[in-house]
This record gives C-alpha cells, structure tokens and sequence, in this order.
C-alpha cells in the first residue's frame, strides 16, 4: 500500500485504516481471534489503526492494546471519546471533565503512554467547543495525545472549530472522521471540501454502507433484514429509499462483475480515490472478512466506472438521508419550533 500524509501533520499513513468497533462483545468476542486479525493487518501494511473507548464498553481498546504489544511504535494509533460510558450523565461528551478521565481510562486499556490521534466521537449541542478544545490542547501539551480530530461534524462546525482554535490559540483538528460511501456521498458537497480547505485529513468510515455494499443484502435474498427485524428507519425494507438502495447495489454489482472486481473492491476503492480522503476506515469482524476488504486498495476505477456510479448516485447524494450521522441538529424537531 502507497501511504498518505495525514492532512498537514506530517504522519504518513495507509490509505486503509483498520476500526476495530467489531472486536470484543459488539462483534467477535473471541480477543485472540481479534487479535490475529490485527497482527495480519499490520503485516499487509497497514499502519492506521482507530477505536473509540465505547466499543465493547473498553474491551476493543483492551484487544488493540495486546494487539499492538511490541509493535506500538509502527502504528499510527487513534481512538475516540464522547459517547455514553454508562448511566452517569457526567460519563459522556466534551466536557473537560470528562476528557481528563476518559484519556487515562484509554490510555489504560491501550498499555500506552500516548494517543497519536484523539477524536471527539460527535459533535456537542450542550458544551462549548472551547472547552472541548481547551482541554484537549492540554493533553497535548503534556505529551499525552499527539494530534486531535473530529468525528461526523457538519461543515460548519469543523468551520467553527477551526475558529476558535485559531482566535484561542487552541490545538486545531487536523482531522474529521465522517461516513461515506456510493450510497452516502453527502459530504461530497460540504464536508470534504471544507476539511480540504483547512488542510485537514479525512478518515471515512462504513465504506460498505453498514452491509449495503457487501453483497450481504440484496433482492430476493433471505438475509436481508425487514422493518421488523431491524426496526431503524436505515435498514426498513419497507421505505421507498431502502428499496432503491437495494436496486442501485444491483447495479453495482453487475458493473463490478463487468470490469473484473469485486462489490467490495468497488465500495472501497471508490472512497479511497477522492483526492480528499486519506484513508478508508474497514471494520472487518472475521479473517475473511479482513482479506476481501484488503485488495480494494489496490484498484483504481477509470472514468467509466465513475461515470457509471454517478449515473446510479449523483455527487453529493445520500440515498437514504437516515444514513446521515452528521449536521442533523438544525433539524431536530426542537430547532424548529415544533412540540412533537
């Protein structure tokens, strides 16, 4: 795999990163399993490696820190902090309060004395951004954490973030994490070249679309999930926009098929090739998983195949807007003078 500059920082990085949110109890509860799926992805190449300190309640930190036991220094190491710990409401979010603690927590689970890449894991409508910042500049400041980032922030709050790094003197996010895929191209409009704009590097995750582009659910197949079975609105089979998600992945099959790779090798390549991500984060759960996901880095899809896609999913298109986790805050019902 060729690397990539992460953003301007300087870290040179894989353009695949490999999320570990399916190892532990979410996914593969067997940490040995887990743990020779992550030794097999650093001996391919990759160098990247994320998780976040509620996967598996800490226990996929856990699995990654013994992952990495000796191999420390050739990784480029990133978790996230912000989502509910437990019921205590001080257990979550930006708060300084809680980054304080939830750092030595990951620090702990990982075996390590730094973090090179600290994310917040969502954007906060109850806390200030300088007070996230400010606490996370701090952490630097101590050697703690080398490099801070973001996770599924809308356009104008990694523009706000930005802001107030530079008006407080504050460590500035050199990176933002948002979902993208042939079915989720929203950021295409806003989001991507906003963080190009700032010289910021970008992470994708769910480059298969959550299965959709797997090959996992597809017309007429007994897998694929029902309203009942998986009751959110992304995996309804009953909604006009799932039903078109299910013909599009047709359509991406048949032209994958056509040119000699694979659905995934499609999905992944597809993200990768934007001149503005850095690296496509997978999350395989399973050795196979791992190895049908690894060679999509190698491909390069022509004009033609572009062209296709963006026949299927016009840029800057989110093909069901539930696949959104990001920028939906102005429309929550609240934000618009409605009681219900």
């Amino acid at each position: 795999m060729q690397n990539r500059m992460l953003g301007r920082t300087g870290v040179s990085v894989s353009p695949l990163c490999l999320g570990t949110m399916m190892f532990g109890p979410w996914g593969n509860a067997d940490q040995a399993d887990s743990i020779r799926i992550i030794h097999r992805a650093l001996d391919v190449g990759i160098n990247f490696v994320d998780t976040a300190d509620v996967y598996s309640g800490g226990e996929s930190e856990q699995i990654v820190g013994k992952a990495l036991s000796g191999r420390r220094d050739d990784v480029v190491l990133a978790t996230k902090f912000f989502m509910p710990m437990d019921e205590d409401p001080n257990h979550r979010g930006g708060s300084r309060r809680w980054i304080i603690r939830s750092v030595e927590d990951s620090l702990r689970r990982l075996g390590t004395d730094h973090i090179d890449l600290y994310q917040v894991h969502r954007p906060s409508q109850d806390t200030g951004i300088e007070e996230t910042l400010g606490a996370l500049t701090d952490l630097v400041r101590q050697g703690k954490v080398r490099y801070i980032g973001s996770s599924s922030y809308a356009a104008s709050q990694i523009v706000e973030a930005q802001w107030a790094a530079r008006d407080r003197r504050l460590e500035r996010l050199v990176t933002e994490q948002p979902p993208y895929s042939i079915m989720v191209r929203g950021i295409e409009s806003d989001v991507l070249p906003t963080a190009r704009r700032h010289g910021m590097g970008i992470l994708t995750y769910s480059p298969l679309g959550g299965g959709w582009l797997s090959g996992r659910w597809r017309k007429d197949n007994a897998g694929t999930p029902t309203s009942a079975a998986r009751p959110k609105a992304r995996f309804d089979m009953t909604s006009e926009a799932n039903q078109r998600k299910l013909e599009i992945a047709e359509n991406l099959a048949v032209l994958a098929e056509q040119h000699g790779m694979t659905l995934i090798d499609l999905a992944i390549a597809f993200v990768i090739n934007h001149p503005a991500v850095t690296s496509a984060i997978i999350g395989p759960r399973t050795m196979e998983q791992l190895e049908s996901q690894l060679t999509g880095a190698d491909v390069r899809l022509t004009p033609e195949v572009l062209d296709r896609i963006d026949e299927l999913v016009a840029p800057g298109v989110t093909v069901n807007a539930d696949d959104n986790s990001y920028g939906q805050i102005e429309l929550d019902p609240s934000a618009r003078r409605r009681s219900y």
